[in-house]
């Protein structure tokens, strides 16, 4: 997997389990000495493996009741209406995922919002005015079933 061995994966998974281990519990998970681990915990940094550490929040309890999946069809596809929606989306708080797709809609984004009227103002004030939007499809999400960021490591 990418010039990782086994113990390299091994952290990766008690990382994804836990951001918050310390290098010495980690260690003693992995029966190595604690410099070795941090070593290559840091090699695992610096390659880019582990891009960042946070606190996995649980957006309901922050007020946030609605989670949608919005479908963008683009009219215009040169690079500087390209960048000029990236820069507004990228500064978006409320999209919390923005992919570049294959299919009926050039992008897909996930949005949270506080309830359906504050959706709304965010379609009216950011969505309705990126340029060269053609379409714009949104799917409110009536139950989430699985969300998760970790990627499948061992096994």
């Amino acid at each position: 997997m990418n010039g990782l061995d086994e113990t390299d994966v091994s952290i990766l998974h008690h990382l994804q389990e836990d951001g918050r281990l310390t290098n010495a519990k980690l260690s003693t998970r992995l029966s190595l000495s604690e410099t070795p681990c941090w070593r290559r915990l840091k090699r695992l940094e610096s390659e880019g493996f582990i891009n960042s550490y946070q606190a996995n929040l649980d957006r309901r309890k922050l007020g946030f009741g609605v989670l949608a999946f919005v479908q963008l069809s683009c009219t215009h596809h040169d690079e500087e209406s390209t960048r000029a929606f990236e820069q507004i989306i990228t500064n978006s708080e409320n999209v919390l995922s923005c992919h570049n797709t294959t299919g009926e809609s050039d992008f897909m984004l996930q949005v949270v919002a506080k309830d359906l009227d504050d959706y709304s103002v965010f379609v009216e004030k950011v969505l309705r005015k990126l340029p060269g939007i053609s379409a714009i499809r949104s799917n409110i999400s009536l139950r989430e079933v699985k969300a998760s960021n970790r990627l499948p490591l061992l096994g």
